[in-house]
């Protein structure tokens, strides 16, 4: 086992926890306060559009082009060097930023009407000309945070995993404080949303740069150009492409989503965010951790520990990720009825949603696999093959889309975009094995199965110890989190305990 590793992937997976909890409350905050319906699709839309790019341009394919070139210079450089190339890549990023920011807020209702069509053809224009003015409030929001994940890369780079991990607190925190106590200030009660996203912007990045300083790599503006902003810049382009084509996906479903009824977008939100629990807690701090130790083994050229690396996280996702992916899929409902039902937040937009994160929770494998796989490529240099994967999937997500839509509704938008990721997850695969890169092993298969058999184990329990539908609806809030934490906890217990009996044992992975 790879202590340090584990250690690494624990501390993110813990401050991530405390992220998620918080984002749990806050959506929980937003449902209570401002429902499912067009005013909330329109909010929804305005932070989608910054919110993606932020993890395009942020802790997305920036950080995964950005942390090879950083871990290499570690590697192979003096620290002066180091510091050299934070400065020109800092100094760019930075000037790309704002010039990006000032053209969106200016073309603000053109950036609408491109992600969200179903707005401008409404009959009523509120939708569209209240995202409008909440973009230009949001928006700004791409420029702080891909600032803070630029820091967090460096961090990162450097084994400080816990700041960047925690850093999303604040943001939660900040739109919390917005609906409760700014919003009944405000004309527009929902604008108070796009406020707290602006100055949890401000807050991330401030949080940051007193961790910078104390490793001595504060960035600093220069003037001229370098090697590895060229080199940079062919990693980006096609990483955005290779890492988050899952984000590209679940955009397309939002865009198509502003055409069916009011809510659609609502609903996939809710849905969406429940699938970011466990992905961010699995996936995303096994990546995180997984891409700055792959860039630094490969950088050694250190090939048996590259192997291992990617060998563990995949075992850690599978045994993490398979009893994850069949509670997103049996406890949807209760789920959604639990966290979010109350108030303007309905019995009819529990069900809706909870329809469209079972369609996402069965796809959970293949998006914490893609988080696992795409980093492999991407440490080694590679950015072709990820760009022609992504393509591939992309353009299935889009053609089942259009199929899906027209008979479920938002239902089959998250059934395409699962799909889809599971064709992304065996094409990264297929060439990691055709180019003898990494093969699954014997023992990994032998321990599919048996995740596999305590994944059933599991599945059973639940389908006959789980209280109906009309109970948790008749339920207090305590009486429903009491009986959803109660199946849960057992569940997470018996599965455990059936691996252990079929011989799993960690400290043999």
């Amino acid at each position: 086992m790879d202590k340090s590793f584990l250690k690494s992937s624990g501390v993110v997976t813990i401050m991530t926890f405390i992220s998620r909890i918080l984002g749990l409350i806050r959506d929980y905050i937003v449902a209570r306060y401002f429902g499912a319906n067009g005013l909330t699709d329109a909010f929804l839309v305005a932070f989608k559009i910054p919110n993606f790019l932020r993890r395009l341009f942020g802790e997305g394919a920036f950080s995964q082009a950005f942390v090879p070139i950083l871990a290499d210079a570690k590697a192979n450089h003096s620290e002066a060097e180091v510091q050299n190339i934070i400065n020109h890549i800092g100094t760019k990023f930075l000037t790309t930023l704002i010039v990006l920011t000032l053209i969106a807020v200016i073309i603000a209702p053109a950036i609408i009407f491109v992600f969200a069509w179903g707005f401008y053809f409404d009959a009523d224009p509120t939708k569209f000309n209240l995202a409008t003015d909440m973009l230009r409030i949001t928006f700004p929001y791409l420029l702080l945070i891909s600032l803070t994940a630029f820091a967090g890369s460096i961090l990162n780079t450097y084994d400080k995993f816990s700041i960047p991990a925690f850093t999303p607190v604040l943001l939660n925190i900040s739109m919390i404080l917005c609906a409760v106590y700014l919003s009944g200030n405000l004309d527009t009660p929902i604008m108070a949303l796009a406020w707290g996203v602006l100055i949890g912007g401000v807050v991330q990045l401030l949080f940051q740069i007193p961790f910078l300083i104390k490793i001595k790599k504060m960035p600093r503006l220069v003037k001229g150009d370098h090697q590895a902003v060229k080199t940079l810049k062919k990693r980006l382009i096609p990483a955005l492409f290779g890492v988050s084509v899952s984000q590209i996906n679940l955009l397309i479903d939002t865009m198509i989503a502003t055409m069916l009824v009011s809510g659609s977008v609502s609903w996939l939100y809710y849905s969406d965010r429940l699938l970011e629990l466990p992905l961010a807690l699995i996936g995303i701090a096994l990546a995180t951790v997984a891409l700055a130790k792959l860039s630094r083994h490969f950088a050694n050229k250190d090939e048996q520990k590259f192997t291992r690396t990617v060998d563990y996280a995949l075992k850690i996702g599978l045994i993490l990720g398979a009893p994850a992916c069949i509670g997103l899929v049996l406890l949807a409902e209760p789920l959604m009825i639990t966290l979010f039902q109350y108030d303007k937040f309905d019995a009819f937009a529990a069900h809706q949603s909870a329809l469209s994160l079972m369609a996402y929770g069965v796809g959970l494998i293949a998006f914490i696999t893609i988080k696992i796989l795409a980093p492999v490529f991407l440490a080694r240099g590679d950015t072709k093959t990820p760009v022609k994967v992504g393509i591939i999937a992309m353009g299935t997500n889009v053609f089942l889309n259009a199929i899906l839509a027209y008979y479920y509704a938002h239902t089959g938008l998250a059934i395409a975009t699962s799909i889809s990721a599971a064709i992304n997850a065996s094409l990264l695969y297929y060439y990691l094995n055709q180019r003898a890169i990494f093969t699954l092993s014997k023992n990994f298969f032998k321990l599919f199965l048996k995740v596999l058999l305590a994944t059933i184990i599991i599945a059973i329990f639940i389908l006959n110890f789980n209280q109906t539908i009309n109970d948790y609806l008749n339920a207090s809030a305590w009486n429903r989190a009491l009986e959803i934490g109660y199946v849960i906890s057992l569940s997470v217990l018996i599965y455990f305990v059936s691996l252990r009996l079929l011989g799993v044992k960690m400290r043999e992975l």
